[in-house]
């Protein structure tokens, strides 16, 4: 794993092609369902992700880093 890096980082790394627009948070393109493990939300989150999508498993992989190893699902674009 990469120290610091956002998930979109790690997955291109590992082959994992995940959709991106705006790459700070704002679009939600690239969300995705976090399956297993933990992530650092901010306190402030993201304009395209809310506390409901949260709830439901859901985190932006452009900005938000993963807390060790996590497992994720993607989320086909709406």
């Amino acid at each position: 794993m990469i120290p610091d890096a956002p998930i979109v980082e790690i997955a291109e790394l590992a082959g994992v092609d995940i959709p991106t627009n705006c790459t700070s948070g704002n679009c939600g393109t690239c969300l995705v369902r976090l399956i297993s493990g933990e992530v650092n939300l901010p306190e402030e989150l993201p304009p395209g992700l809310d506390e409901e999508l949260v709830a439901a498993g859901g985190t932006l992989t452009c900005c938000i880093r993963p807390v060790g190893s996590c497992e994720i699902d993607l989320i086909p674009p709406l």
